[in-house]
C-alpha cells in the first residue's frame, strides 16, 4: 500500500512541478493575474504533494513506544495544513486581483498561454481520476484530498482561460475578475479538504452503514448471542471499535476469551478498522 501511495504522490509532484514552471513562464510573459494565480495554485499543489508524500511515509510506520496505536493521524493532519495554506494563498490572490480590477495593467497575450492552460485542463482531469482511484483503493484521506484539489484546478484553469480570451478581446478588467474566481476555487479546495479531515482529527464515530457491517460480523461468530454496546471513533484515518458481546454465562472463561478473539480478528480484518476492543458480557 505504502509503495503505491508514494508512487502516486511522486507523480503528483512531478506533474504539478511541470505545470508550475510552464504557467509561471507564460504568466510572467503575459503579466496576467489570472495566469499568475494559476501558477501560484500549482505551487500550492507542489507543497501539498510534498506534505502528503511525507505524511504517507509517516503514517506507514509501525506503532512504537511514543505512538502505540500507529501514525495514522499523519495524513489528515497534512491535509488540514494544506487546507489552511490554501486559504492564505487565496486571500493574497484576491487582494492582487482587486487591485488589477481597479487599476488594469497591460497584458500581452501569447499563443503559449492558450496551449498551457488547455494542457493543464486535460492533464488535471487525468491526474484527478488517478488520485481518486488510489485514494479510494487505499482509504487515503490525503490522496482523496489531492484528487479533489486536482478537479478544482480543472475548473480554475478553465476560468483563467476564459479570462485570457476576454482580455484578448480588449476587456482588460476581466483578468482581475478571473483571478478572483481562481482564488474562489482555491478557497473551495481548502474548505472541502478541511471539512473532510476535521472529522478524522475530532474522532468522529462511524456511520450507520459501517456500524451495521461491524455488528453483522460480530453476530456471525459462533457463540455470540447478542450485542449490548458498540462504540467507534477515528484515530487518524482508521476506526477504533469498542464492542460488548453477550455469551452464555455457563461456558468457561477460556471459551469466552476465544469467542472474543474471533470477534476482534473478524472486525479488524475490515479496511476501515485499525483496532477492536472486545468486552465479554455473560448472560
Amino acid at each position: 500500500m505504502a509503495k503505491s501511495l508514494h508512487r502516486a504522490t511522486t507523480y503528483s509532484i512531478l506533474v504539478n512541478l511541470l505545470l508550475f514552471v510552464l504557467k509561471a513562464a507564460v504568466g510572467i510573459i503575459s503579466n496576467s493575474i489570472a495566469v499568475i494565480s494559476e501558477a501560484v495554485n500549482s505551487l500550492t499543489d507542489i507543497i501539498s504533494s510534498v506534505a502528503i508524500k511525507y505524511a504517507v511515509k509517516v503514517s506507514s510506520k509501525k506503532p512504537d513506544e511514543t505512538h502505540q496505536f500507529g501514525h495514522n493521524a499523519a495524513q489528515p493532519i497534512a491535509a488540514f495544513i494544506v487546507a489552511v495554506f490554501a486559504f492564505v494563498v487565496g486571500i493574497k490572490i484576491v487582494e492582487e486581483s482587486i487591485r488589477r480590477i481597479i487599476l488594469p495593467e497591460d497584458i500581452t497575450i501569447h499563443w503559449a498561454i492558450y496551449l498551457v492552460l488547455s494542457a493543464t485542463i486535460i492533464i488535471k482531469i487525468m491526474l484527478s481520476k488517478y488520485q481518486k482511484i488510489i485514494g479510494k483503493k487505499y482509504t487515503s484521506p490525503a490522496m482523496n484530498a489531492a484528487g479533489v484539489d486536482s478537479l478544482n484546478d480543472v475548473l480554475a484553469s478553465a476560468i483563467a482561460l476564459i479570462g485570457v480570451i476576454c482580455v484578448d478581446f480588449g476587456f482588460r478588467f476581466v483578468d482581475g475578475i478571473a483571478g478572483i474566481l481562481v482564488a474562489v476555487f482555491i478557497f473551495k479546495t481548502g474548505y472541502e479538504v478541511a471539512k473532510e479531515n476535521i472529522d478524522y482529527l475530532m474522532g468522529k464515530s462511524a456511520d450507520d452503514k459501517l456500524i451495521f457491517e461491524i455488528a453483522s460480523k460480530a453476530l456471525k461468530i459462533e457463540g455470540v448471542e447478542g450485542l449490548n454496546d458498540l462504540r467507534s471513533h477515528y484515530v487518524g484515518d482508521k476506526f477504533h471499535i469498542e464492542i460488548h458481546v453477550e455469551v452464555n454465562k455457563d461456558i468457561s472463561t477460556t471459551i469466552s476469551h476465544d469467542i472474543g478473539k474471533k470477534v476482534k480478528f473478524a472486525i479488524e480484518d475490515m479496511d476501515e478498522v485499525q483496532k477492536v476492543f472486545v468486552h465479554i458480557d455473560p448472560v
